[in-house]
């Protein structure tokens, strides 16, 4: 068990209201009258969550695009956020920041309600939170309502943002689409909407495929067999479609694809591949080419 997953196991005792989910979720799902608000919150700190190197403008945007896949794989529409900033001190770093920021916020309509500043100790990494706001209509998709049968779809490939990291990490100055998924995520907050009435159930894809199946897996009470591992045209030009690259894609995180069970039978009403199903029991089996094989000692992120 991670350090993550014993301080959640704690915080659980806290988190006693309906709204929290048992932290089982990305997001709480607090009812107001009619209403369905969505709550989420994430943080991203300096070599943990980016590069020292990236674009300033780039982390800006990436803050507020994490925040809106959560939102999206509720199919929410976003009312607005909050903001904790920890001040650079370097002005003309802080406004690159805010300038990145503002695309995100204006593109997907997310206006900046209110947060926080702080100034760090010289020397510490930077560090910034936001709490995304969003309205849902019933039913609101949860990670928790995969049913046995269910065939498991993602909204895109994934390993991009993966490869881009790395790509980042030995050039800070690489370009292209792989780094821009690494960089510049983009929220699915139109299939989200499209998808919510449809499917049992559904998460976003921040910390790796193969990590995130086996979450919604377990939150349902089922197991999953992911079969099929989608790759994008860029990645393959990269580092070729291999199983040992394969593999690396399903555990890499920061994809923000949206994951999503649906009946068998079922059409997909946006764009989506299969990649698996669940079943009674429990557990993740990975298939690749119909052989199953040995999962990787780590599946994806964890702090």
């Amino acid at each position: 068990m991670s350090g993550e997953s014993r301080f959640l196991t704690l915080l659980r005792l806290l988190a006693s209201d309906p709204a929290a989910q048992g932290l089982m979720d990305d997001v709480a799902i607090l009812p107001v009258g009619d209403a369905r608000l969505i709550l989420t919150s994430d943080t991203m700190v300096e070599d943990v969550h980016y590069l020292p190197t990236d674009p300033p403008a780039d982390i800006g945007w990436k803050l507020a695009a994490v925040n809106l896949s959560d939102l999206a794989a509720k199919g929410a529409r976003p009312m607005g956020c909050l903001m904790n900033y920890a001040l650079s001190g370097d002005d003309g770093w802080d406004a690159a920041f805010v300038a990145g920021l503002g695309e995100a916020l204006d593109r997907y309509a997310m206006p900046l309600l209110g947060g926080d500043t702080v100034k760090m100790p010289p020397g510490a990494p930077r560090s910034y939170s936001m709490t995304a706001i969003g309205e849902a209509a019933d039913p609101v998709p949860v990670r928790s309502g995969a049913q046995a049968g269910d065939r498991l779809y993602v909204t895109g490939p994934v390993g991009d943002a993966g490869i881009g990291l790395d790509l980042a990490r030995a050039d800070p100055r690489a370009a292209g689409p792989l780094v821009d998924a690494y960089r510049r995520p983009r929220p699915r907050l139109t299939e989200g909407a499209l998808l919510a009435g449809h499917v049992h159930a559904m998460m976003d894809i921040s910390d790796g495929l193969l990590i995130d199946a086996a979450r919604m897996a377990a939150a349902s009470g089922l197991a999953v067999t992911i079969d099929h591992i989608p790759l994008s045209t860029a990645l393959e030009a990269v580092r070729g479609a291999s199983s040992a690259t394969m593999i690396a894609a399903a555990r890499a995180g920061d994809d923000y694809e949206l994951l999503f069970a649906l009946p068998p039978g079922a059409t997909p009403p946006v764009r989506a591949i299969p990649v698996g199903r669940f079943a009674p029991g429990s557990g993740l089996t990975l298939m690749i080419d119909g052989a199953v094989m040995p999962l990787p000692d780590r599946l994806g992120w964890e702090h």
